[in-house]
This record gives structure tokens, sequence and C-alpha cells, in this order.
């Protein structure tokens, strides 16, 4: 036991160095964005995103959920530049059909609408990247989340990455130490890594990503009474060992999958998290603090949402240096202007 804690310790030790390393290198510089930028250009931006927000919710909450996560692949790659959104072409490789966003990534028809209307109101002034990370706000407001102010002004990317899709973004069986360093790769701390996990709160997650949870260690660490068991047994029902039917799909939240609230973490605290990468969180003997911050969030709704809103604020704040230097407002956001 004294051998285990003094190991912990060291690791931990090394990830706090590691992550004033990280934030002193990286984005170090505050980027160019302000919360008025397109106060005479185009003072309706927010107010036209907004109202197709209003609509593609309506018709299906679980759009909400589709832009939350295209605005976080987004920035997580390149920084928040509207990469994600590009098409492939003959001269391009998009990220799009890259393994972990295959199959995972929806709503790019909603972005195409909002930055039609755009282009209609204002031609030319609201970037694509902007675009979607004001609407990954609105989507959480519309599903009972918090609000927070957007600072725009964005360029978009004239390039993507395809590979840094897989190196960048946490995977779903990620070991707690791998997606402490993804994040802090961003500089993103702990903190806003257990608040931003907490937007898995709404969606759900494919069979492929969460079979190695059930069929490992969901035992082991979940409760199993007799709510647990039903939920089990139901996700294997869905999602056989053997492999097929990878795309069939589960709430990640399965007591409120469609409103934006902390039932998340008290799934994690009662050992159930579906993907391994959330359970980690609580679970894992490593997360001394990740796990702290679970029973926060679980106790504390407030908390939780005071938090998310300044993680997403950082989130959103990670820019792409070269498109202030060779970047443009995309006509359509799915390829780069000619």
């Amino acid at each position: 036991m004294e051998i285990k804690s003094t190991m912990i310790i060291v690791i931990f030790n090394f990830l706090s160095v590691f992550s004033l390393c990280c934030l002193t290198f990286l984005h170090a510089s505050d980027p160019p964005l302000s919360l008025d930028y397109y106060k005479s250009t185009c003072p309706n931006a927010e107010a036209i995103v907004r109202k197709e927000m209003e609509c593609a919710v309506q018709s299906d909450l679980r759009n909400a959920a589709f832009i939350l996560r295209l605005h976080f692949h987004d920035c997580f790659v390149q920084g928040c530049d509207g990469s994600v959104l590009l098409d492939d072409t003959y001269t391009l490789q998009g990220e799009k059909k890259a393994p972990t966003n295959l199959n995972a990534l929806k709503g790019f028809e909603i972005i195409d609408r909002i930055k039609n209307t755009l282009e209609s109101e204002c031609p030319g002034i609201v970037s694509c990247a902007d675009a979607l990370t004001i609407a990954a706000r609105d989507a959480t407001v519309l599903v009972g989340g918090p609000y927070w102010d957007v600072p725009v002004g964005r360029k978009d990317s004239k390039t993507a990455s395809f590979s840094q899709v897989e190196t960048n973004i946490p995977g779903a069986n990620d070991g707690l130490l791998s997606m402490i360093s993804k994040f802090m790769y961003q500089s993103l701390s702990v903190t806003d890594m257990v608040a931003l996990s907490g937007a898995h709160t709404i969606g759900k997650a494919r069979c492929t990503n969460y079979r190695a949870r059930i069929y490992g260690d969901y035992q082991t660490t979940a409760t199993m009474n007799t709510i647990a068991e039903s939920n089990l047994k139901s996700l294997k029902s869905t999602c056989p060992a053997a492999g097929g039917r990878d795309n069939n799909e589960a709430p990640m939240d399965y007591i409120s999958p469609n409103l934006f609230d902390n039932s998340y973490y008290h799934i994690l605290l009662r050992g159930e998290g579906l993907l391994n990468s959330d359970q980690q969180l609580y679970s894992s003997i490593l997360g001394v603090q990740t796990s702290k911050l679970v029973k926060q969030y679980a106790e504390d709704q407030i908390a939780f949402f005071a938090q998310f809103s300044e993680s997403m604020v950082k989130l959103g704040n990670i820019t792409n240096p070269e498109t202030y230097v060779d970047g443009e407002v995309r006509k359509n956001c799915r390829f780069v202007n000619t």
C-alpha cells in the first residue's frame, strides 16, 4: 500500500509539472477574439445562429449533442478553425473520414443551414468556426445547460489534419493519463477535462466504443443493483461481445439523456459510466483529483455549470494561429473558397 501511494504521488507531481509546461508553451498568447467582433458588420449574427439552433433542437433533441461534439472535435485538431467541417476533395483530405470521426460526427447540415442564413444577411463576414462555436453554446442552453458569452473573430482554415484526429482526440478506451495528456496538450487543465466530460450528459455512444467496457470491468466498478443489472443486460443485447452491430447506440447518461444536467456524474459515482474513459475519471487509482471533482459536480450542479461555462470558453479560445495569416471566411463551410 505504501509503494502504491508513493507511485500515485510521483505521478501526480509529474502531471503538475507537465501541466505547467504545457500551459507555458502551447497556445500561450491570447487569441484575437472579442465579444463585439460582429457588432457593426453583422449585428444579428448570434440571433441568426440561435434561431436556427432552436429549429434544429425542436425537430430532434439529439441535434444538441451532435453540435456540441462537432465543436469539441474541431477545436482539438488545429484549434477551433472549422477544419472538421471540410469535405474531402482531390486536393484536400478532410477530417470527417478519420476512424475516430467516421460514423461518429453528425449535424453538418445544421451548420450548413446556419451558414446559408448568415451569408444571406452578412455575406463573407461570419466564419464557419465562429458559427459552430456559437451554435455549441446555444445547443447547450436549449437542452437545459448553462449560458456563456462567446468571444468571436475566428478565421476558417484552408487545411485539415486527418492524422491529428487520431493523435489529439481522446478515445473511448483511453486511460486517465492518456486523457489528461491530451487535454493538457491543448492547455486545458484536469478541472477542464472533468467539467467538459460532463457534456456526455447528453448524446449517445456507438457499440464499438463501449463494447470493451460492458464486457470488461463494468461489473467490477458498478454497484450492480437492479437498475444497473437491467441496464447492462439491455446494453449487451444490442452490442454483442463477438462483434457486429458496431453502430448501435446507447445513451451515455441513461437517466436523462436529452437534458443537460449533472446526472452523468451520479452515474460515475455508481460505477456505471458507459465508456471506459468516463469511468476512469472516478474509478482510476490515479484519479485522486478527478474523483474529487466528480463528487463535487454530482453534489453541486451550479458548480458544474459554472465550471463547464468557463471551460467551454477556454476550449473555444484554442485558435489556429495560421488562420490569422492565411485564413478566410468560407462561403460554404464544406469547401475552401475558390
